[in-house]
């Protein structure tokens, strides 16, 4: 049978990182492609414990239907920790638990745009959102970024050129891929152009708790007297990424549409996830467990950097990120990128090609995205040996 698939469907590629994840099923593979939290920040022997407690004491919470908008006392902690630690929350908004962050930003496309509105973006950006605004029919505009975030001219410019623009996709803090962080300035310029030109901001800030250098920036969440900002924020980096829990907080108008949107499509969250999630914040030491996070990633990141510094040729620059799982790697011109990650794999070395994020998916980059959270040490200053070997032997 020919089967015909809905136009949605039909120019959607499936995700680039997950196909080269495909590849790491390999153990000889070093995984500078992933995105995954170091396999030894999880806290394991907690979980074990917590569920043997919440299905001796509360298996039916764990085990019923639970409401849409979440597990009540999850919502709770979640909004004093984005009040305490991020300044985010006024009056008007609310807080939905949804699975993981990026139903979050499904949601809000879902709830916020039609087919052919715009959704303006960084570029490059997380390939998640720019599929999940695809999906939906919403069209992904890109704007070029900046050592210190957003291109501040070109995003005028897009939203003067796109009079269909109605959502700002944003990750200011550890951008996915570039690991790049957007200046206090700028998130000010930013929040002030969308509230100017109605348009409503998605804060992805699924790395915000992971800085392990400099110093703190406001959320853009933090800024907004005027209801503009969905916040979406994930426990997948610094609890467990496969329990899929995440949240959103927005003014409780737009929080309303998202209920209706994910009562279509899951009903609710895993419960025993939520449940467990809310042990993690009030039972165990989440502050010391991210402080310890912080620690392996910063180790892991400065290996990555000084080893790029050590063994790649001047032609190779890099971001230096103060934290999150990533950092952005432009090679010369003369260099394709297409041809390098066969290349690599041959070598059992796999990264994800800078195309994968490209707002445009026909636009060619030279670049390419390293996780640092995933490989062990020597994992890392081995891969990067073999990265540098293979960029020299393609110079020559």
């Amino acid at each position: 049978m020919e089967y015909k698939f809905s136009d949605k469907l039909a120019e959607l590629k499936p995700s680039a990182i997950r196909e080269i994840f495909k590849s790491l099923t390999d153990p000889e593979v070093i995984a500078f492609a992933a995105g995954n939290p170091a396999p030894e920040s999880f806290p394991d022997e907690f979980i074990r414990e917590e569920c043997a407690r919440i299905f001796a004491q509360e298996p039916v919470t764990a085990l019923q239907y639970g409401t849409t908008e979440g597990y009540i006392p999850l919502r709770r902690s979640v909004a004093e920790r984005l009040q305490s630690n991020f300044g985010c929350g006024r009056d008007f908004d609310d807080t939905i638990i949804v699975s993981g962050g990026q139903q979050g930003i499904e949601l809000t496309c879902k709830a916020m745009c039609n087919e052919g509105d715009v959704v303006i973006c960084e570029d490059p950006s997380f390939i998640g959102a720019l599929n999940s605004f695809r999906s939906l029919g919403a069209k992904p505009v890109g704007v070029g970024v900046d050592s210190d975030g957003i291109n501040i001219e070109a995003l005028e410019k897009a939203i003067s050129d796109e009079p269909r623009a109605k959502l700002l996709y944003l990750i200011p803090t550890f951008q996915n891929p570039s690991g790049i962080t957007m200046s206090e300035a700028k998130r000010h310029a930013v929040y002030d152009i969308a509230r100017k030109n109605g348009i409503v901001i998605i804060e992805d800030n699924p790395y915000g708790e992971l800085r392990f250098a400099g110093e703190e920036i406001p959320t853009i969440k933090s800024m907004d007297d005027d209801g503009i900002v969905v916040y979406c924020g994930s426990f997948s980096k610094i609890f467990s990424a496969g329990m899929r829990v995440g949240f959103v907080q927005a003014h409780s108008s737009i929080i309303q549409k998202l209920v209706v949107a994910k009562q279509v499509e899951d009903v609710h969250t895993n419960m025993l996830s939520q449940m467990l999630c809310y042990s993690f914040m009030t039972k165990f030491d989440m502050n010391g467990h991210i402080s310890k996070i912080r620690k392996l990633y910063r180790t892991k990141c400065e290996l990555m950097l000084n080893s790029l510094d050590k063994f790649m040729p001047d032609e190779v620059t890099y971001t230096r990120p103060e934290g999150g799982l990533f950092l952005w790697c432009t090679l010369p011109e003369s260099i394709s990128v297409s041809e390098l990650v066969p290349k690599l794999l041959e070598k059992k070395v796999a990264v994800v090609p800078g195309t994968a994020f490209n707002c445009d998916t026909g636009a060619p980059t030279n670049s390419v995205r390293l996780n640092y959270s995933t490989p062990s040490c020597e994992q890392i200053e081995r891969g990067i040996k073999l990265f540098a070997d293979t960029v020299r032997e393609m110079l020559a």
